[in-house]
């Protein structure tokens, strides 16, 4: 009669950590998607050192177009991706890859990220609008990337996430100024075991 008691407590006490553990989750993922619902990163990108870009080079087929790209993350977890690229367009060819290294955005936090993006000038010639463009001062490009990596809240919750930007990016080659404009989204999905992504 006694086992049988304590079985029973046993089971009772398993079934009252299971339920607690499951409330808990719930309880989390709530303030996740409520309190601390994701937002979009702002992204900005600033081509620099503008008086030493020469994109009609005489013999040469790559300009380096040296890269800041600020991103401000907004939320309460921290963001790290992987090593991955993204890539400039003039029109619709692709006319350089954008290389990003593995990084780490803290939460709340606003990171610098520099980079070069190496143009192909040969391509660039090949487009009929590119020179007339280059003789008006000023010709535009777009940027698209994606970042596959993880958010990390507190050190307990891990999701998988990517974000994905686009960026419109006007360079004013005689006055050495450029304005670009973004959009980015942050998309979550199934939570990360222990050891991935480290």
């Amino acid at each position: 009669m006694a086992t049988h008691l304590l079985k029973r407590r046993r089971g009772l006490r398993i079934c009252l950590c299971l339920s607690s553990l499951l409330i808990l989750v719930a309880v989390i993922m709530i303030l996740i998607f409520t309190i601390f619902k994701p937002k979009d990163p702002s992204v900005f990108v600033h081509p620099v050192d503008l008086k030493h870009f020469q994109v009609l080079s005489p013999n040469s087929r790559g300009a380096p177009l040296a890269l800041v790209i600020t991103i401000q993350n907004p939320n309460y977890a921290s963001f790290k991706h992987r090593n991955c690229s993204g890539y400039l367009k003039y029109g619709d060819t692709i006319i350089a890859g954008i290389p990003l290294e593995q990084r780490s955005y803290p939460a709340r936090s606003t990171t610098d990220v520099t980079t070069t993006a190496d143009i192909q000038t040969h391509k660039l010639i090949k487009d009929p609008n590119f020179l007339s463009a280059v003789e008006g001062g000023v010709f535009n490009m777009t940027s698209e990337a994606k970042l596959s990596g993880k958010v990390r809240m507190a050190n307990i919750i891990r999701l998988k996430a990517k974000v994905y930007l686009s960026c419109t990016i006007s360079l004013n080659i005689s006055a050495f100024q450029t304005t670009s404009t973004c959009i980015s989204k942050l998309k979550l999905w199934s939570l990360i075991s222990k050891g991935t992504l480290h």
